[in-house]
């Protein structure tokens, strides 16, 4: 068995209103079906914040500000091993829309668990439950 490539991801916490944008994974992808960030892999040679605003782009239709890290995972699954970074975000034009993806929604924090998520998104959401004024302030 030889060694495992790591995929990296760049993922968006995008707030607004104190809600935040969730997006689901669509038929025949990997883990399809699940609620997620929205956000995606980089190419040779991107920043992490070059890729988030370039996934924004294409997957949702809008021009983010990408803003600090809020927290990297490095999770391993069956089949690959990823490495998330998540970082806080903004609408700076146009409106979130489900371009390549099959849903979105914009939930408080009360409705984040009522979405399944991937096991890689789970200590981050645990976090994101009790940062009370990250919500507030969004």
């Amino acid at each position: 068995m030889g060694s495992v490539d790591v995929v990296d991801v760049a993922a968006g916490l995008v707030f607004r209103n104190g809600r935040l944008l969730i997006t689901q994974r669509p038929p025949g992808s990997h883990l399809a079906g699940l609620w997620e960030f929205p956000g995606g892999k980089l190419q040779q040679g991107e920043s992490w914040e070059a890729a988030l605003t370039r996934e924004l782009q294409e997957e949702l239709g809008f021009v983010a500000s990408v803003g600090s890290l809020y927290q990297e995972i490095t999770h391993a699954y069956p089949e690959k091993t990823v490495r998330l970074r998540f970082h806080l975000c903004q609408v700076r034009s146009g409106e979130p829309t489900p371009i390549e993806c099959s849903d979105l929604a914009w939930v408080d924090r009360a409705q984040l668990g009522d979405f399944p998520f991937p096991p890689a998104d789970e200590q981050l959401l645990v976090r994101l439950g009790r940062d009370t004024a990250l919500w507030i302030t969004a």
